[in-house]
C-alpha cells in the first residue's frame, strides 16, 4: 500500500506560480499521486474579495471555489511527477457541470477533494468537490495543462 502524501505551503508554492491574494490553497493532504488529493483553504475574512463580495454578507466568490480545486490539483500532478522548483504554469483550459450548492463564508474550512480522470502527459482533466463541515458547497470537471510559461528557460 502507498504511503499517502502532504504538501505543505512551502511546497505548494515551489510547485504552483500563484502566489497572495490569489494562492487559493493552505494545504493539500492524502496525495495518492496521479490518481486523487484533497485540497485544505482555510476562509478568513482578510481576503481581499470579500470587501465587495458582499458588504455585510460576505461569500467566497464561486469562480474561486473553482480556482481552489485547480490548484489543488495541480500541487497533485506537481507532487506526482516531481515538479517542485522546476517553474512550471498552470492554466485553465475548460470547466463543465460546475454547480454551486452552498455559499463559503470566512470561518469555513473548504476540502477540496479532487480526483484525476484522464491525466499523465501536460493536459489533465479532473472532477472535483468542494465541501464545508460534510455538505457540498460546488462541484466541477476541469481541464488544466501544465506548461512552462512563454519565455522560460
Amino acid at each position: 500500500m502507498t504511503e499517502l502524501q502532504t504538501a505543505d505551503i512551502d511546497l505548494i508554492q515551489r510547485i504552483i506560480p500563484h502566489r497572495y491574494p490569489f494562492l487559493m490553497v493552505d494545504r493539500v493532504v492524502d496525495i495518492v499521486p496521479g490518481t486523487s488529493a484533497t485540497g485544505i483553504k482555510n476562509v478568513t475574512f482578510n481576503e481581499p474579495h470579500f470587501q465587495g463580495h458582499f458588504p455585510g454578507m460576505p461569500v467566497m466568490p464561486g469562480v474561486l471555489i473553482v480556482e481552489a480545486m485547480a490548484q489543488t490539483a495541480a500541487v497533485m500532478v506537481g507532487v506526482s511527477q516531481g515538479l517542485a522548483d522546476k517553474g512550471m504554469g498552470v492554466f485553465f483550459m475548460g470547466l463543465d457541470a460546475v454547480k454551486f450548492r452552498r455559499k463559503v463564508a470566512p470561518g469555513d474550512v473548504l476540502h477540496l477533494k479532487v480526483t484525476t480522470l484522464r491525466g499523465g502527459g501536460k493536459v489533465w482533466r479532473f472532477a472535483g468537490k468542494a465541501e464545508v463541515d460534510g455538505q457540498l458547497a460546488a462541484e466541477a470537471e476541469f481541464t488544466a495543462m501544465m506548461d512552462k510559461p512563454k519565455g522560460a528557460a
